[in-house]
């Protein structure tokens, strides 16, 4: 890893869309060109349990499977063996190329997305993989386990054909029965609730908006946007009792690493302070209603990054330079802090912001 995170206090970078001298089409370019991708290929982690199409597929079969809790490891392992008698999501040449996913669920929301490799072409997969979960006992006592079976076509589309929840609260860790491999039918989806009701924790930040950085110039200078990054509060633990977190800003619909800072990693905590600043020129006033912050907050473990939650704030308007654009969906709060930044120009404005699930934009060379 290039360790770039240790640079504190304050990062400076432009604000990329000011520097194209052209009309604003080549912004409309870059912005619709950046196109939206779920999480899940961007850093391998957690992913909304309810990207996919459900409903469609008349859910049937069975999936074997089986759980240990390795005590030397601090490690639950789970056994996926096979499903049989699958539902077809083609239902013409009747088969389907399914792959099971797991997540362990609690109240803090879904964390730890795993899965299996695709079987091709059929309704009867063997797969026979463990998937595992460094995690504390205690820990997981408190989840529930869900593995769900799903379909993935040749566009990347998902669809969903069942799935099984047991909850790890009540389960008999030390009966041997429970370690053997075990059919389970695979049932419909229990009522989703709103992936906004997860509570991701909070961020506590200021913004200033500074139209003129040097006072007393002829010529008319693009203005700075700072985002000070103060702490978070209440962030989810993905591994137990272990965090070491940081936070990413992204200025879009510029995606180019030169738009890109982030603050060191702070381990050990859930309310981790930052306290850094970050410095984003080439503002033109048009560009803060065509412009959205994008911060995002990530666990770092090992060689992976884990995403926790994130913040929008722009004006939300669902377009940027004339194009339609997924990431332009500020909330409500999001929205009020962006509107006091533009209106008191000079003036440091701070909000304490709740974290939320979003899908992350592509990042270009």
């Amino acid at each position: 890893m290039s360790d770039d995170r240790e640079t504190d206090t304050a990062s400076e970078s432009s604000y990329q869309l000011s520097r194209h001298k052209k009309s604003p089409s080549s912004l409309t370019n870059l912005s619709s060109s950046s196109g939206m991708t779920s999480l899940s290929s961007v850093s391998g982690s957690v992913v909304s349990v309810y990207s996919g199409d459900f409903g469609n597929i008349q859910v049937k079969g069975n999936i074997q499977f089986a759980i240990e809790y390795v005590e030397s490891l601090k490690e639950l392992h789970v056994f996926v063996a096979q499903c049989k008698d699958l539902a077809a999501a083609d239902v013409k040449k009747q088969r389907s190329d399914p792959y099971v996913k797991t997540y362990l669920l609690s109240d803090k929301g879904k964390m730890g997305k795993k899965k299996t490799l695709i079987v091709k072409k059929t309704l009867n997969p063997v797969y026979n993989e463990i998937l595992r979960y460094k995690i504390e006992k205690q820990i997981l006592k408190t989840q529930k386990l869900n593995l769900s079976v799903w379909h993935r076509d040749t566009f990347k589309r998902n669809s969903f054909l069942g799935e099984v929840e047991l909850d790890l609260e009540t389960w008999d860790w030390d009966n041997k029965q429970n370690k053997q491999l075990k059919w389970y039918p695979l049932k419909q989806k229990t009522a989703p609730v709103a992936p906004e009701a997860e509570n991701r924790g909070e961020m506590k930040l200021a913004l200033q908006y500074v139209p003129e950085p040097i006072p007393g110039k002829k010529l008319p200078t693009t203005g700075e946007v700072h985002i000070w990054v103060k702490e978070c509060l209440d962030l989810p633990l993905l591994r137990g009792s272990h965090l070491n977190s940081f936070v990413k800003c992204t200025i879009l619909p510029d995606t180019s690493r030169k738009s890109r800072q982030k603050t060191r990693a702070v381990g050990k905590t859930t309310n981790p302070i930052f306290n850094h600043t970050m410095v984003y020129d080439g503002f033109r006033p048009e560009d803060l209603t065509e412009a959205c912050v994008e911060l995002t907050v990530w666990d770092h473990y090992k060689l992976t990054n884990q995403f926790l939650g994130g913040l929008r704030i722009g004006f939300g308007t669902g377009k940027s330079y004339g194009t339609e654009v997924d990431w332009m969906d500020s909330t409500s709060e999001e929205v009020a802090l962006w509107e006091k930044m533009v209106n008191s120009p000079n003036t440091w404005i701070e909000a304490t912001l709740p974290l939320r699930m979003l899908l992350i934009a592509k990042i270009s060379k």
